[in-house]
């Protein structure tokens, strides 16, 4: 049984470097997930688990679930863990990567496209929506935030273990769903309808751009529609997460209805 008491440990090192450094991530091919729920939700889904740092005195016990156990005491868990709630147990992960080619798709799938994301809690927060609405895919273009941040992985609640989620180019993208037959919707507010006003039985991707620009015109000249969801207050923008789900589940009220 191992066990650390020292945060100059290089193991406790290496796991600071791998939540804080996504070069550090990629170099290494491991990713952190933190808490009892979320771990398990990974191992569920295949991910290899590779080192578990776990509290006995907060989580109850030895970890015997896999991957390699490493103890630390109350002191170093509580310095190393970014919120108090996760039980007393964090992983190191074997990242997993899905291309385009190896998404598989019911007939009739409903998917969203997220592009140029910035913000990993923005992501996190549409990932957790998407598995809570049945979306078949999430798939994010020309992403300006790693896929594996700590933070994205929280946010998620789990969800990024559960939903098929791809980074791919724009371009790629598009040629993707038109290989596909499946209809492109581009949340705009420029010459759009409104978003209860389109049809979302059949194959359906919708794409969100970013919050402070929008999507780019290569987007908005592949769509086959152009909606947006009203805006009756002094505001004219809500969240990307939340316009995701509202989206999300028109989709869902048109497929039951």
């Amino acid at each position: 049984m191992e066990q650390i008491t020292s945060m100059q440990n290089p193991k406790v090192r290496l796991l600071l470097d791998l939540q804080q450094k996504s070069v550090e991530r990629r170099r290494r091919g491991l990713f952190v997930v933190e808490g009892r729920r979320e771990i398990e939700r990974c191992m569920q889904q295949g991910y290899e688990i590779d080192t578990v740092f776990c509290c006995p005195d907060i989580y109850g016990g030895q970890w015997q679930h896999g991957g390699r156990v490493v103890y630390v005491s109350a002191a170093i868990y509580n310095k190393v863990a970014y919120r108090g709630s996760t039980e007393g147990v964090i992983a190191e992960v074997c990242t997993r990567q899905l291309s385009l080619s190896q998404l598989s798709l019911p007939d009739k799938p409903l998917v969203v496209v997220m592009e140029r994301v910035e913000k990993p809690g923005n992501l996190g927060a549409v990932l957790r929506s998407a598995d809570a609405a049945g979306v078949n895919a999430v798939i994010v273009c020309d992403p300006l935030t790693d896929l594996f941040n700590p933070n994205l992985i929280r946010s998620s609640t789990g969800a990024f273990f559960s939903v098929p989620c791809v980074t791919c180019t724009s371009q790629e993208c598009i040629e993707f769903l038109r290989s596909h037959h499946i209809r492109i919707l581009t949340a705009q507010l420029q010459d759009s309808s409104l978003y209860y006003a389109v049809d979302m039985r059949c194959p359906t991707a919708i794409v969100m751009g970013t919050e402070a620009t929008g999507l780019t015109d290569l987007w908005r000249e592949a769509a086959d529609a152009h909606i947006r969801i009203p805006m009756l207050g002094t505001v004219d923008s809500l969240n990307v997460s939340v316009s995701a789900a509202i989206l999300m589940y028109e989709a869902v009220r048109q497929r039951r209805g």
